[in-house]
């Protein structure tokens, strides 16, 4: 099957900050907000939502097609997705830019504020659907928003299986574009405050969201996800971590599990028990891309909280 990855391409700056950010915020002065907190560690790490689900499905096998666009500074992270398994060649590197990058802190209770610098970013709009040949299924990760309903209109025009995953462009994305991707789409995924989002700006309900996209999936950190369709909704479990690094790259480790199910048309309910052993795998290290197994060892750790897989 040919899997096509849209969405950010970033460099992610990743910092601790050794308390809870709670406990700066005073709540009768959130009119005027002016806080620094001093972290103790930094990390730059390869990030951005698209390589961070590509990189999962190359773990699990499948060689997914990058699309999107990076700045002048991506010649390294080329070469090192290439040499992880993941198809490059649909990345246009845009000149006198950098790539987007993501500027991220955590607190100790897994709480994070967070900054996005577009750059390169701003340009996925210049690529297109029309001219990448058969695709079978992509996933719209979040990205520019102009790309972003500019790929769920080619998918629906060109007969595309489509994945709608608006993640932390729900904030920026207006209740159109929402409306917009989430219409045709064979499955919606976001976690339950996205969903408070677009219920919010689109004014629609489960039921609303259904009679446009086949499926919805929703995920809920360390209570599991559910996967809701017309009539039915299946509750799947978290897998419980060894130990927990860090929160960032765990929702696009998810959905890298998720279509590795799809891509063997697995059963729903399979896809997201995929998902919950993939994410659990990049919780347990720092950045999206700094973990590492082998089908087998992923198959074992599956067979170990939930059944044996079998396609």
């Amino acid at each position: 099957m040919r899997l096509v990855v849209t969405g950010s391409i970033a460099f992610d700056y990743l910092m601790s900050f050794p308390g809870k950010f709670t406990e700066h915020i005073l709540p009768e002065h959130l009119s005027r907000v002016s806080l620094s907190f001093l972290v103790d560690s930094m990390d730059k790490r390869r990030g951005g939502c698209a390589p961070n689900i590509a990189y999962t499905l190359a773990l699990l096998g499948e060689r997914p097609h990058l699309m999107a666009t990076a700045g002048q500074d991506f010649s390294d992270y080329r070469r090192w997705l290439e040499a992880a398994g993941v198809d490059t060649s649909l990345v246009t590197e845009i000149p006198d830019k950098f790539t987007a990058s993501f500027f991220c802190s955590t607190d100790q209770a897994n709480n994070q504020i967070a900054s996005f610098y577009t750059g390169a970013m701003a340009h996925a709009a210049e690529l297109s659907f029309r001219t990448v040949g058969p695709v079978d299924l992509v996933i719209i990760s979040p990205n520019d928003p102009a790309a972003m309903t500019q790929y769920a209109e080619e998918c629906r025009t060109l007969g595309i299986k489509f994945i709608f995953d608006p993640g932390q462009q729900c904030a920026r994305m207006g209740g159109d574009q929402l409306a917009d991707g989430i219409n045709g789409a064979h499955l919606v995924i976001c976690n339950d405050y996205e969903l408070e989002l677009i219920r919010e700006k689109t004014g629609f309900a489960e039921a609303d969201i259904l009679d446009r996209a086949s499926s919805l999936v929703v995920t809920r950190g360390e209570h599991g996800s559910s996967v809701i369709a017309r009539g039915s909704r299946t509750d799947v479990p978290a897998v419980t971590p060894e130990r927990i690094a860090d929160p960032t790259g765990v929702g696009d480790a998810y959905r890298g599990g998720f279509m590795k199910g799809m891509a063997h048309h697995a059963d729903l309910a399979v896809c997201a028990r995929l998902g919950s052993v993939a994410a659990t795998y990049a919780l347990e290290h720092l950045g999206g891309q700094s973990h590492a197994y082998t089908w087998d060892e992923f198959q074992s750790r599956y067979a170990r909280h939930f059944d044996r897989l079998a396609w």
